[in-house]
């Protein structure tokens, strides 16, 4: 008993070490973890095959919440049982988060003009983002067509209450039109059915509880946990995609300034790891440290409890068509959201001028074509900001 305590203890040990390596390398966004993923967990540690490591991908980018962030989930699960998650979680989002905090905390010292350069790259990051998706999940007109409609009705209806009805209408729709484009599969990652469903159950519980709590106690950092919770289990499609969701839960609430939000959201573009440790920084400028923990739970749990409780139903969810052509509609109507984001608020307050257009779009081009990494033109941004 002695012996597997320490050997458990151990193999704790190193999916902590090798999530936290990653955690500090990790520059590029979700598609450059989940290469830095298969290096490091598939071929390097050998931990998990390659079958199942495509298979767990696939799952995240079915569920909604951080892919990347649920792939090292579930590989820490895998190896290590509901401590590995945990471990694995920590120590992948452990050097953004701090690093986020400790920008939140030493803002008020940065001069105005560099966090001008900071709201300006948000314009190019978020553009560069819609211009991607729109190539992989838009490329018909019928999807075309509903980040269209997607967009003009995120504008109208700009409150959460409005994009999860849009989301809800758009995986109807794409649960018609593209039930005859969506193949069965079989998948190969184990099951845990009766050790993991409890975990679905405990996100439809909080989802409906909360707000409930927020109501009987008006507690501030309840109310956070609630935002942020639910931002989480509503974001399909990256880390992007959750900006319009926070921007809609803590601009609105008076917690935090659009100015000083966006400014956040462009330095999140600089450090490596998950972007939904953006949370750490919202939660830090709107209630301090408290805040900053509670916003960063609050955000991955859905992501969490969702990967772990889906493992038991990887077969049921690829082998029905109809549930993945679903996804052909929510992807499509998630990007029109972002786009309205990218209008209003990231557009509206970060471009003011012509040198400001001419920034941005200096930004997105060194993005999109000539890809440098995100870290070098928050750098440059931020410095000319502060000259213009």
């Amino acid at each position: 008993m002695h012996s597997n305590c320490i050997k458990y203890t151990q193999k704790l040990w190193e999916v902590w070490k090798t999530a936290a390596r990653l955690g500090f390398i990790s520059f590029g966004g979700p598609v450059a973890h989940l290469g830095y993923f298969h290096e490091e967990y598939v071929k390097r540690k050998q931990w998990i095959d390659e079958k199942t490591y495509a298979d767990l991908v696939t799952l995240c980018q079915l569920l909604p919440g951080p892919a990347s962030s649920q792939v090292g989930i579930g590989i820490g699960f895998l190896r290590a049982g509901l401590l590995g998650a945990i471990v694995s979680w920590l120590g992948f989002t452990f050097p953004s988060a701090l690093i986020l905090l400790l920008f939140a905390y030493f803002s008020a010292e940065v001069p105005l003009n560099w966090l001008h350069g900071l709201l300006i790259v948000a314009v190019a990051v978020v553009a560069h983002a819609v211009w991607g998706m729109m190539k992989t999940f838009a490329s018909d007109r019928s999807r075309a067509t509903i980040v269209v409609a997607s967009t003009i009705l995120s504008l109208l209806l700009p409150k959460t209450g409005g994009q999860v009805a849009i989301i809800v209408v758009a995986g109807i729709v794409g649960s018609f039109l593209y039930r005859h484009h969506s193949q069965a599969n079989v998948l190969s990652v184990p099951t845990f059915r009766r050790k993991t469903t409890g975990f679905l159950l405990i996100f439809f519980v909080l989802l409906v509880l909360l707000p409930i709590v927020v109501r009987l106690t008006n507690s501030p950092l309840i109310t956070l946990f609630d935002s942020f919770y639910r931002a989480g289990a509503l974001v399909f499609g990256g880390g992007h995609v959750v900006l319009p969701l926070l921007q809609t839960e803590v601009v609105t609430k008076g917690w935090i300034t659009i100015e000083q939000f966006i400014a956040g959201y462009g330095m999140a573009q600089a450090v490596p790891g998950p972007l939904f440790t953006f949370a750490t920084y919202l939660g830090m400028v709107s209630f301090g440290w408290k805040g900053a923990i509670v916003a960063t739970i609050a955000i991955f749990l859905p992501a969490f409890l969702l990967v772990i409780g889906s493992l038991p139903f990887f077969e049921w969810i690829r082998q029905h068509t109809r549930f993945q052509a679903a996804f052909h509609g929510i992807h499509a109507a998630v990007i029109g959201i972002l786009l309205a984001a990218l209008y209003h608020p990231v557009w509206t307050k970060a471009i003011q001028t012509p040198a400001d257009f001419c920034l941005a779009l200096a930004a997105f081009c060194l993005l999109a074509i000539w890809k440098c990494p995100p870290l070098v033109i928050v750098i440059v941004s931020a410095m000319i900001g502060a000259l213009i």
